[in-house]
């Protein structure tokens, strides 16, 4: 244990699940630290290195850590946490902690979910930081289930710290103590879930959309992330840069770290400022809804009748966008259009939407795409916009269609696709993989 005061332990509550956090130091710059798959904000200060790391960057910024849902000290939850809700836990702990724009530091897997949050809030995020990252990993998916098995009825002995810390390991007690930090970090069935939702994220799709700047880090003799996946996470971010480090930790506080601070440092205290043009650009779900055969109901109900029913339709239309936590862009005479933070909620929306309208006797259809839009005032514009509105257009009634990149980013949040085929969309380049959602 380090002789120095530690910081305390506070929770912040992001929905109904609690949060851990601590805080170190007070420098003008707030640095929200995004750990990977193994997490326990306490104990971790009874590893060699982490608090002393720690310490390091508390001298010119605010260090803030949290244990994800379901690791550490924070709740422990049923399933694993998709990349919505983690994103919504790192932006439950900067509002705890009163931090509106941050440098958003992720370490192995939660470098996925730092990127996602970086697209999405390019307001909130002032540069970003990845270490030891990856935008994919669907090469664990060969004989996944031989991996899961074999991790579990490993965890908690310590085997793991000859792949993730191997400089540290150089003693029974040093593997004893990592293999307590295992047990306190997460149950073995926990890990099995995290390492299977792993298995299936895949954010490559929008990583040219990041325009926050960004520093990717990583050891050459990476053992548990190559680093022939922090070469390719930097080089689809057009604001990203690269640097390498001798070393085969996985751990960021494990080994030589004098270089990687001195860069963390001059990259975070620098005067690199984002664009006005640049933060009106934003990463978003874009959803189009329309109402099938319009024409013939006008027909058969007569003005009056219709201009009630979808009086009807818009107000409930308002009411699920904001019950999803979207915002309702314009209506479309027959339908609508919104964007949402997250693809999860943009998708329980349109199945809602399409539910709700049964109910009133309107078939509808919608269709989904996540990508990078332009705000222009209260409207919006971007080839992410053009691409869900033609993914609406190949949607039969009673349907919701999405594309291949909302179905790669909602892994884990318990919704279900089936395949539609491969469809050419009109002034989009390439054929497109468009799959039907359901509940």
């Amino acid at each position: 244990m380090q002789d120095l005061e530690l910081p305390e332990t506070h929770y912040a509550l992001s929905g109904e699940v609690n949060i851990a956090y601590q805080t170190m130091g007070d420098g003008p710059i707030d640095l929200v630290f995004v750990p990977g798959f193994m997490s326990h904000i306490e104990f971790m200060h009874e590893l060699p290195g982490y608090t002393s790391f720690l310490r390091r960057l508390s001298k010119f910024v605010r260090v803030i850590t949290f244990d994800k849902r379901g690791q550490g000290l924070s709740d422990r939850v049923s399933d694993a946490p998709s990349l919505e809700q983690r994103m919504d836990d790192v932006r439950a702990v900067m509002d705890a902690v009163g931090s509106t724009r941050a440098s958003l530091f992720g370490n192995s897997e939660g470098s996925a979910m730092s990127v996602l949050f970086a697209a999405t809030y390019p307001d909130r995020v002032s540069r970003l930081l990845l270490f030891g990252g990856y935008a994919n990993r669907k090469d664990l998916s060969a004989n996944l289930e031989d991996r899961l098995q074999q991790r579990a009825k490993l965890w908690g002995t310590g085997a793991m710290m000859r792949i993730v810390a191997p400089s540290a390991a150089k003693s029974p007690d040093a593997v004893a103590q990592f293999a307590k930090f295992e047990r306190l970090s997460a149950s073995p069935g926990t890990v099995k879930s995290f390492m299977r939702l792993n298995s299936q994220i895949d954010i490559r799709s929008i990583l040219p959309t990041v325009r926050v700047p960004t520093l990717v880090l990583h050891r050459t003799g990476d053992m548990q992330v190559p680093i022939a996946l922090g070469r390719e996470l930097a080089s689809l971010m057009p604001e990203a840069k690269f640097i390498e480090y001798p070393g085969q930790d996985h751990a960021v506080a494990a080994g030589d770290v004098e270089a990687l601070l001195g860069d963390i440092e001059e990259f975070v205290t620098g005067h690199r400022t984002v664009s006005a043009d640049e933060s009106e650009r934003i990463l978003a779900t874009v959803l189009f809804s329309d109402i099938v055969d319009s024409t013939k109901s006008v027909a058969d109900k007569g003005d009056a009748a219709w201009r009630r029913v979808l009086d009807s339709h818009d107000q409930l239309s308002l009411e699920l966008v904001e019950k999803h936590r979207g915002k309702l862009i314009k209506s479309t005479g027959d339908g609508f259009l919104a964007i949402f933070d997250g693809p999860g909620r943009a998708v329980r929306c349109a199945l809602a939407m399409s539910a709700a309208s049964n109910q009133l006797g309107l078939r509808v259809r919608a269709g989904l795409h996540t990508g990078e839009i332009e705000i222009r005032g209260r409207d919006i514009g971007g080839i992410a916009v053009h691409a869900a509105s033609r993914v609406m257009a190949q949607s039969p009634p009673d349907e919701v269609l999405v594309s291949r990149v909302v179905t790669d980013l909602t892994a884990g949040a318990g919704l279900h696709f089936s395949e539609r085929g491969s469809h050419e969309l009109k002034g989009l380049p390439g054929r497109w993989d468009l799959f039907a959602a359901s509940a």
